[in-house]
Parts: structure tokens; sequence; C-alpha cells
């Protein structure tokens, strides 16, 4: 028999919490999405409340993990502060969930550095992000071949999908199967192509939405960094989604990022954003890694004609211009598009092609960045979250 919603309202109906009431009378939980086995909630609190809640959440997730059917649970505890204001109650349920409802405030994120160094993820030497200032541009492609070239290069690599609205991965490694778990509280990375890799895209439908205000992502990236058993690593890529905004904070704040790799189309309106990708890196002690220039011309299958779509040469003038490494050009090519939509990657499944050994090269520049750069345990920026 399936898991329900019900049998989980039951379940966390017995959980204490601060003040003598219980879990689902506290109006603090966020709609709950339970698919295959895997159950998957969170808990929103005022920050100042936040280590009084901590075992809250931990007796949460045991009360759910013992239900009959239930072969995981991951329930985020999340956080907001209001501006000059005193602590106030966390937004109800349905404003978690129904996107149609009044909500609180949005909440506005900023960093500055602080005295703290991030402590890493056991066993894993490097961590590595690839972004881009906006969707679209084939990052996440980028990503995999990425990791690909890097795991021809004889290194141990592992990939984390960190967009959490749009996970990209299952479908480039056509992942079906869901990840068993490790002693029932740490996630086992699904194998493919000798990488080690895990999605939030593994643990729900495909057609799941996800509406979760931003301290809710930002608490599911940290779990899905420290919550899963990467074994040893030299480089972990971590595919960030498209912009500026709390997951990029989150890998900031939260795990030493050895450097970030900026992917981008030649075109103007793409580069604008790929400046602002610069930037926020580079605001928050992040060294960048290089700029790709995706999409970078087209070449016609039958009469063998270059024609530059996007305009051509964009990002490495403009890395150029902002003093950071081009990392190189990737054309804009069916094959790899096909390979990419059957969740067969170039790299891997296309070794000795022209693509693959582009993706190599670039693969080759980063890590010869990684190992020039400067040491990884630098201060974390300190994230503050005001409504």
């Amino acid at each position: 028999m399936a898991v329900t919603k019900e049998q989980v309202m039951a379940a966390l109906a017995r959980v204490p919490v601060p003040g003598g009431t219980h879990l689902t009378e506290a109006r603090v939980l966020s709609d709950i999405v339970v698919s295959d086995g895997k159950v998957f909630f969170s808990i929103s609190v005022d920050a100042a409340n936040v280590k009084a809640w901590e075992p809250v959440r931990e007796a949460a997730e045991r009360a759910v993990r013992v239900i009959p059917e239930v072969k995981s649970a991951l329930v985020a505890l999340t956080a907001e502060r209001a501006a000059g204001a005193a602590a106030r109650g966390p937004a109800p349920a349905h404003q978690a969930a129904n996107p149609a409802a009044k909500p609180a405030a949005a909440p506005h994120t900023h960093a500055h550095p602080a005295d703290k160094v991030q402590p890493g993820i056991p066993g894993v030497t490097h961590i590595i992000a690839v972004a881009s200032g906006k969707g679209g541009v084939g990052k996440s492609t980028t990503a995999v071949n990425i990791a690909l070239g890097l795991r021809d290069l004889g290194l141990k690599v592992g990939m984390l999908d960190a967009d959490i609205y749009g996970p990209s991965l299952p479908k480039l490694f056509a992942i079906k199967e869901k990840p068993q778990t490790v002693g029932g509280t740490r996630l086992k990375p699904i194998e493919r192509y000798g990488l080690a890799i895990m999605s939030i895209g593994f643990l729900i439908d495909e057609e799941t939405p996800m509406i979760w205000r931003g301290p809710m992502v930002m608490s599911a990236i940290t779990q899905m960094l420290r919550e899963v058993e990467w074994g040893t690593l030299d480089v972990l890529v971590v595919d960030m989604p498209p912009g500026t905004g709390d997951a990029q904070l989150t890998m900031a704040q939260q795990v030493p990022l050895k450097g970030a790799v900026i992917v981008s189309t030649p075109q103007d309106l793409a580069l604008i954003d790929a400046r602002r990708g610069v930037a926020m890196f580079k605001r928050v002690n992040v060294p960048v890694l290089g700029v790709v220039e995706n999409m970078s011309y087209f070449l016609c299958p039958e009469c063998g004609t270059r024609s530059d779509i996007f305009g051509h040469g964009g990002a490495r003038h403009e890395a150029e211009r902002l003093g950071v490494p081009f990392l190189g050009e990737v054309p804009l090519h069916i094959a790899i598009r096909e390979k990419s939509d059957a969740g067969l990657p170039v790299v891997a499944t296309e070794p000795d092609g022209p693509h693959a050994k582009i993706y190599r090269d670039i693969a080759a520049k980063v890590l010869e960045q990684i190992k020039g750069g400067a040491a990884s345990g630098r201060a974390a920026p300190k994230i503050v979250i005001e409504a």
C-alpha cells in the first residue's frame, strides 16, 4: 500500500513542539510531498527559534521513517527574520503550498564576509559550481560533459543537481530509478558513466511542482550536500540553477567552493546575465574558473557552411574584459542536442568524436585552474535573510 499524506500527518501529530502543542497544530508545515515512498516537507520558523526547533525536525524525520512503506524522509528546517522587527510567527502552511495565497513579505537575501570557514564534505576534495546568469544557454548539458571530461582525466567525479525547481540530470542521464538509503538516514548517489549523481528530480515525479520558498530551497540544497553518501571524490560538480539567488548564496555559504564555471551564449542579452554571474561569485569570494561560450557557432551538416546564429566571440571578449579565463567554444550541433535529450551525453557515448574533444579540452582547463587556484579554506559569506 502506498504511503499517504494522511499517514504522514497522523505521525506528525504525535511530535511535540516548543510551546506545548504538536507539530500539526503549530502552523509551520509546508505542503507534504509523497512520491514512491519518499516523503518531503519543510518546517518554517522564526530565525531566532531555529536551535529550539532542530530537535523537532529530527523527531519529525524519525516519526515519518517508521511509517510502513516509507523509504526515506527529507525534512527541511527553514527560517526567516523580519528586518527591524521582533520575531514573528512563521507563515501558514497554505502560503508555502499555494502560490495563489497572499504571501508574507518576500525575503531579501544578501551576503557579507564572516570569520567562519565552511567545513568541507567528508571525502570530497574539490567542489565546483557550473552556473549561468540566465536559463536556456545549455548550462546543464555543459556541466554534464565537463564532469565526464574530468572523469576522462582520471579523476573520481560526482554531480549534484542543485536546481530544485527544474532539475535536469534525470533527463540528461536517462535515470528513472530512485536512490537507495544508507542506514535509513543518508541517500546513496546513483552511478552513471562512472559518476556519482544526486538530484531532487530522483526523489519526486517529473510533473510534481516544487512550490517552495527561498529558505526551503536553501535548506534542501544543504541537505543534499551533506546528507548524501558521496564517498571519496576528487571533484564534485554542482549544476546550479540559473540566476544569482538563494541557491548560489547557499553554496557559497555552506561549502568551500573551489570555483565557478560560467556558461553563456555569445549574444549580448546572455552576456549581460553572465556578467552578473561573474560579479556575484566574485562578491562572495568564489574564484571564477572561467567562461564557456556555448552555442558558439553552427556548422550546416549538409553543406558545411558556418553560421554565427547568436553572434560569435562575445563570451571570449567578456572573459578578457572581466579578467577571467576563457575555457572554450562549444558549437550548436544537432548531435549534442539529440544525445542530451536521449540521456546519452556525447563525452560518454561518442568519446572519439569532435564534440567530446571540445568538452575534454574545457575540462582540462578547468582542472588546471583548480590545481593552480587558491586554497579552499576561505571564509564563508554570512547570509542574512530579511523581509
